[in-house]
Protein backbone atom coordinates (compact mmCIF):
# COMPACT_ATOMS: atom_id res chain seq x y z
CA UNK A 1 0.00 0.00 0.00
CA UNK A 2 1.63 3.48 -0.91
CA UNK A 3 1.72 5.95 1.84
CA UNK A 4 -1.26 8.83 1.98
CA UNK A 5 -0.36 12.40 2.25
CA UNK A 6 -0.12 13.54 6.02
CA UNK A 7 -3.96 14.58 7.06
CA UNK A 8 -5.65 12.83 4.27
CA UNK A 9 -8.05 10.68 5.72
CA UNK A 10 -7.79 6.76 4.72
CA UNK A 11 -10.68 5.69 1.58
CA UNK A 12 -12.80 2.40 2.73
CA UNK A 13 -14.03 0.43 -0.02
CA UNK A 14 -17.56 -1.46 -0.34
CA UNK A 15 -19.36 -3.46 -3.25
CA UNK A 16 -21.72 -1.39 -5.48
CA UNK A 17 -25.46 -0.56 -5.15
CA UNK A 18 -27.55 0.26 -7.72
CA UNK A 19 -28.72 3.52 -6.08
CA UNK A 20 -24.52 4.59 -6.63
CA UNK A 21 -25.63 4.70 -10.37
CA UNK A 22 -26.25 8.30 -10.78
CA UNK A 23 -22.96 9.16 -8.28
CA UNK A 24 -20.51 6.92 -10.42
CA UNK A 25 -22.06 8.19 -13.49
CA UNK A 26 -21.02 11.84 -12.33
CA UNK A 27 -17.71 10.70 -11.31
CA UNK A 28 -17.37 9.49 -14.74
CA UNK A 29 -18.03 12.60 -16.30
CA UNK A 30 -16.30 14.47 -14.43
CA UNK A 31 -12.67 12.41 -14.86
CA UNK A 32 -12.72 12.25 -18.23
CA UNK A 33 -13.43 16.26 -18.79
CA UNK A 34 -11.43 17.42 -15.96
CA UNK A 35 -8.55 14.47 -16.17
CA UNK A 36 -7.68 13.71 -19.44
CA UNK A 37 -7.64 16.90 -21.48
CA UNK A 38 -3.84 16.83 -22.11
CA UNK A 39 -4.18 13.59 -23.75
CA UNK A 40 -7.48 13.50 -25.69
CA UNK A 41 -9.31 16.72 -27.25
CA UNK A 42 -12.87 18.07 -26.28
CA UNK A 43 -14.67 16.32 -29.23
CA UNK A 44 -13.29 13.04 -28.12
CA UNK A 45 -14.30 13.72 -24.13
CA UNK A 46 -17.85 14.42 -25.37
CA UNK A 47 -18.24 11.32 -26.97
CA UNK A 48 -16.23 9.31 -24.10
CA UNK A 49 -18.54 10.52 -21.67
CA UNK A 50 -21.98 10.38 -23.80
CA UNK A 51 -20.42 6.18 -24.64
CA UNK A 52 -19.94 5.88 -21.42
CA UNK A 53 -22.34 7.76 -18.97
CA UNK A 54 -25.27 9.07 -20.53
CA UNK A 55 -27.04 6.20 -20.51
CA UNK A 56 -27.28 5.48 -16.75
CA UNK A 57 -29.56 2.01 -17.12
CA UNK A 58 -26.78 0.76 -19.63
CA UNK A 59 -24.30 1.29 -16.92
CA UNK A 60 -26.02 0.34 -14.06
CA UNK A 61 -26.66 -3.31 -15.92
CA UNK A 62 -22.63 -3.20 -16.76
CA UNK A 63 -21.98 -2.62 -13.17
CA UNK A 64 -23.96 -4.89 -11.57
CA UNK A 65 -22.69 -7.60 -14.02
CA UNK A 66 -19.55 -7.01 -12.77
CA UNK A 67 -17.33 -7.01 -9.32
CA UNK A 68 -17.70 -3.60 -8.90
CA UNK A 69 -16.22 -1.86 -5.66
CA UNK A 70 -16.94 1.26 -4.77
CA UNK A 71 -14.59 3.86 -2.68
CA UNK A 72 -15.66 6.02 -0.25
CA UNK A 73 -13.68 8.72 1.57
CA UNK A 74 -15.36 10.84 4.69
CA UNK A 75 -18.86 8.98 3.70
CA UNK A 76 -18.79 10.70 0.47
CA UNK A 77 -18.18 8.19 -2.85
CA UNK A 78 -15.00 8.95 -4.49
CA UNK A 79 -14.27 6.29 -7.16
CA UNK A 80 -15.15 3.16 -8.31
CA UNK A 81 -13.66 0.05 -10.31
CA UNK A 82 -15.48 -2.97 -12.25
CA UNK A 83 -14.15 -6.54 -13.05
CA UNK A 84 -15.60 -8.34 -15.68
CA UNK A 85 -15.37 -11.84 -16.00
CA UNK A 86 -12.35 -12.19 -13.65
CA UNK A 87 -9.85 -11.20 -15.96
CA UNK A 88 -11.08 -6.93 -17.27
CA UNK A 89 -10.37 -4.10 -15.47
CA UNK A 90 -13.77 -2.53 -17.38
CA UNK A 91 -14.00 0.86 -15.50
CA UNK A 92 -11.52 2.41 -13.43
CA UNK A 93 -12.28 6.44 -12.45
CA UNK A 94 -11.99 8.75 -9.91
CA UNK A 95 -13.06 12.09 -8.74
CA UNK A 96 -10.83 14.52 -10.06
CA UNK A 97 -10.50 16.02 -6.33
CA UNK A 98 -8.84 12.69 -5.43
CA UNK A 99 -6.55 11.64 -8.24
CA UNK A 100 -3.39 11.24 -7.25
CA UNK A 101 -4.15 10.78 -3.67
CA UNK A 102 -3.99 6.61 -3.73
CA UNK A 103 -7.89 5.78 -4.30
CA UNK A 104 -7.42 4.36 -8.07
CA UNK A 105 -4.17 2.41 -6.09
CA UNK A 106 -6.39 1.23 -2.93
CA UNK A 107 -8.94 -0.35 -5.55
CA UNK A 108 -6.48 -1.84 -7.92
CA UNK A 109 -5.40 -3.30 -5.49
CA UNK A 110 -8.26 -4.59 -3.62
CA UNK A 111 -9.12 -5.82 -7.65
CA UNK A 112 -6.28 -7.50 -7.74
CA UNK A 113 -6.46 -9.24 -4.40
CA UNK A 114 -9.81 -10.38 -5.42
CA UNK A 115 -9.32 -11.60 -8.42
CA UNK A 116 -5.90 -13.67 -7.35
CA UNK A 117 -8.28 -15.16 -4.87
CA UNK A 118 -10.79 -16.35 -7.50
CA UNK A 119 -8.34 -18.00 -9.44
CA UNK A 120 -7.25 -15.14 -12.20
CA UNK A 121 -3.28 -15.56 -13.24
CA UNK A 122 -3.34 -11.78 -15.22
CA UNK A 123 -5.60 -8.95 -15.33
CA UNK A 124 -6.03 -6.78 -18.36
CA UNK A 125 -6.94 -3.48 -18.82
CA UNK A 126 -7.66 -1.01 -21.72
CA UNK A 127 -5.58 1.97 -20.42
CA UNK A 128 -6.56 4.94 -21.71
CA UNK A 129 -3.77 7.81 -22.60
CA UNK A 130 -4.25 9.10 -19.49
CA UNK A 131 -4.04 6.17 -17.28
CA UNK A 132 -1.26 4.54 -19.10
CA UNK A 133 1.28 5.66 -16.67
CA UNK A 134 -0.59 4.45 -13.79
CA UNK A 135 -1.08 1.37 -15.21
CA UNK A 136 2.40 0.59 -16.27
CA UNK A 137 3.86 2.18 -12.90
CA UNK A 138 2.05 -1.32 -11.42
CA UNK A 139 3.43 -3.67 -13.49
CA UNK A 140 1.06 -3.73 -16.41
CA UNK A 141 3.21 -4.14 -19.63
CA UNK A 142 1.49 -2.64 -22.62
CA UNK A 143 0.10 -5.53 -25.09
CA UNK A 144 -1.15 -3.68 -28.22
CA UNK A 145 -2.54 -0.02 -28.92
CA UNK A 146 -6.19 0.50 -30.10
CA UNK A 147 -8.43 2.74 -31.18
CA UNK A 148 -11.84 2.87 -30.16
CA UNK A 149 -15.03 4.47 -31.76
CA UNK A 150 -16.55 6.45 -29.01
CA UNK A 151 -19.79 8.28 -31.18
CA UNK A 152 -18.59 9.56 -34.00
CA UNK A 153 -15.21 10.01 -32.97
CA UNK A 154 -11.64 8.17 -33.00
CA UNK A 155 -9.56 7.26 -29.21
CA UNK A 156 -6.75 5.69 -28.70
CA UNK A 157 -6.21 3.24 -25.95
CA UNK A 158 -3.49 1.01 -25.03
CA UNK A 159 -4.37 -2.94 -23.84
CA UNK A 160 -2.35 -3.45 -20.69
CA UNK A 161 -1.87 -6.80 -18.89
CA UNK A 162 -0.52 -7.93 -15.56
CA UNK A 163 0.71 -11.22 -14.28
CA UNK A 164 -0.65 -11.55 -10.37
CA UNK A 165 1.61 -12.47 -7.48
CA UNK A 166 4.54 -10.62 -9.52
CA UNK A 167 5.72 -7.28 -7.96
CA UNK A 168 5.06 -3.82 -8.71
CA UNK A 169 7.74 -1.99 -10.26
CA UNK A 170 8.17 1.04 -8.55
Amino acid sequence: MSARPAGTPAAGLRPFLPSDTPTLASILSAAIFELTSEDYDPDQQDGWAAAAASDEEALAKRLASSLTLVAERDGEVVGFIALADNKLIDLLYVHPKVAGKGVAALLCDAIERLAAARGATSLIADASDTALGFFQKRGYVARQRNSVLRGAVWLGDTTVEKQLGEPAEG
